[in-house]
């Protein structure tokens, strides 16, 4: 029993973990940049050749095996060079926290096994729910797993107000922006209704939700015999970093009757940005809100939450059960409002940061990446080899090399090759995107460590890459 987390075998348990963080901190000393570039083919081969009925016995052999197959080719997001998807570097006091999590192995469902955790989570759901603007009297929420999670239960929600009113399943509606995120979609799926269920609202010319034609969908659903359940909008999208205007959806969702969430998952962070939080104007208004905690938050995954304006709401994700939490239960189970049963004590890691480092702290990080995005978007602007899309309220910029002498299908094959042997020397992380059929390349700088000058080493070895694998392509006259 020498394995058991038990006060045996505490002696046993320091040295493990000791043993570990050493592995960790020694690999931290060796990095030359955020990725080895291995391929999914080299990647995939050791794995395979693992038999997983003949464990090692020792440990330290254990963890050895570990750094070979994962550690020394992990992918490292405090690198300045890391700038491809909603990845953050994350705080130290959260990673203490992730030590308490999963040795104590509080399981957040009933009172009974997370006693003073679920008050601690429920303190920080209404913590983040007043800073969003929620009413005191009504407000509530959970964490979750993430914020596909978070969208899809707003979404039950929704669907479960709609039905409360006798509309039926296959006359519900969901509209959301074109550039939404894609678990809006694949919610109406999920929840049984369809991917017609599933309306995309085209954008302006700044990519953020055109309210004019929202009101003209919400007035072709009625026409049509069909109820909008829910308007979504975007406080952050994944590719422009813009947040749809806010205020005007609140709007119209009150002239039609239509629940109003807002996916703030990378935007959420701007509830701690003095500089910043009047970019959610108007968020006060919705009926539920995503957070991703573990995106502008600067904590480990996962670490999500659904914010609801009414507690009562809550309902339609219940369910009771008389060996876990039956109806008559006086305790406060958190099982009660989450989808999940058995959940980990996520809040946590957000509550020592807190109080470690406050809000203020975390929003000034968040500030940090904004400011170096907005400096970045401006001189890439009026650089001739390079083309930027519109620039972003958070912390995005989609941009790509462009040479005047190939046309649109050679220039996107030559920024899919820029991503591709960037990837495989190692050298920077970009991700990739598509604007209108074209391909682009994109930066989300999530790092506040990261300096203007660090995005524009990035951006010299696209254009480097962009001129040596430009002279292969044959000259196509536009």
């Amino acid at each position: 029993m020498e394995h058991l987390f038990h006060p045996d075998n505490a002696r046993e348990y320091t040295s493990g973990i000791t043993e570990a963080i050493r592995l960790l901190v020694d690999q931290l000393a060796t990095l030359e940049g955020p990725t080895t570039g291995i391929s999914p083919a080299t990647a995939a081969a050791p794995v395979a050749e693992i038999d997983l009925d003949s464990p090692l016995v020792d440990g330290s052999a254990a963890l050895a095996e570990v750094s070979r197959l994962w550690l020394q080719d992990a992918v490292w997001f405090h690198d300045p060079s890391y700038a491809a998807h909603l990845n953050c570097p994350v705080v130290i006091p959260s990673l203490v926290g992730e030590l308490l999590i999963a040795a104590v192995n509080t399981s957040m469902d009933t009172f009974d096994q997370s006693v003073g955790g679920t008050f601690m989570e429920r303190r920080l759901i209404d913590w983040t729910a007043a800073r969003a603007g929620y009413p005191e009297a009504t407000r509530d929420g959970v964490f979750t797993s993430g914020g596909s999670q978070s969208n899809l239960q707003a979404l039950l929600l929704a669907r479960g107000e709609a039905e409360r009113r006798g509309v039926p399943l296959d006359r519900l509606r969901f509209l959301t922006s074109a550039d939404s995120h894609f678990s809006i979609a694949k919610s109406a799926r999920l929840l049984g209704m369809g991917d017609a269920a599933a309306i995309a609202i085209p954008t302006d010319a700044e990519h953020r939700m055109d309210v004019a034609a929202l009101r003209e969908a919400l007035d072709e659903c009625v026409v049509d015999g069909l109820v909008p359940a829910a308007v979504v909008a975007t406080a952050g999208t994944t590719d422009f970093g813009v947040i749809d205007p806010l205020h005007a959806i609140a709007d119209a969702c009150q002239d039609f009757n239509v629940w109003f969430h807002v996916d703030a998952a990378y935007g959420g962070g701007l509830l701690a940005s003095p500089k910043y939080r009047h970019l959610l104007d108007g968020i006060e208004r919705s009926n539920s809100i995503t957070i991703d905690f573990h995106k502008t938050w600067f904590q480990p995954v996962s670490s999500s939450a659904l914010l609801v304006r009414d507690l009562a709401t809550m309902q339609h994700a219940s369910w009771y059960a008389d060996y876990l939490n039956p109806r008559e239960s006086t305790s406060p189970n958190q099982v009660d409002k989450s989808l999940q049963t058995t959940r980990r004590f996520d809040a946590l890691k957000l509550w020592l940061t807190l109080r470690t480092m406050g809000a203020d702290q975390i929003g000034a990080y968040l500030e940090t990446v904004i400011d170096v995005a907005r400096e970045v978007y401006d001189l890439l602007s009026v650089q001739p080899d390079i083309e930027v899309i519109t620039p972003s309220q958070l912390s995005t910029v989609v941009f790509r090399y462009v040479d005047p002498h190939l046309d649109e299908e050679a220039v996107g094959d030559l920024n899919r090759r820029i991503r591709a042997e960037m990837w495989s020397g190692g050298r920077g992380v970009v991700a990739a995107t598509k604007v209108d059929g074209r391909q682009f390349l994109k930066l989300t700088l999530l790092n506040p460590k990261a300096t203007v000058s660090d995005v524009l080493d990035i951006i010299e070895q696209v254009r480097t890459l962009g001129a040596s694998l430009g002279r292969a392509v044959p000259e196509v006259v536009r």
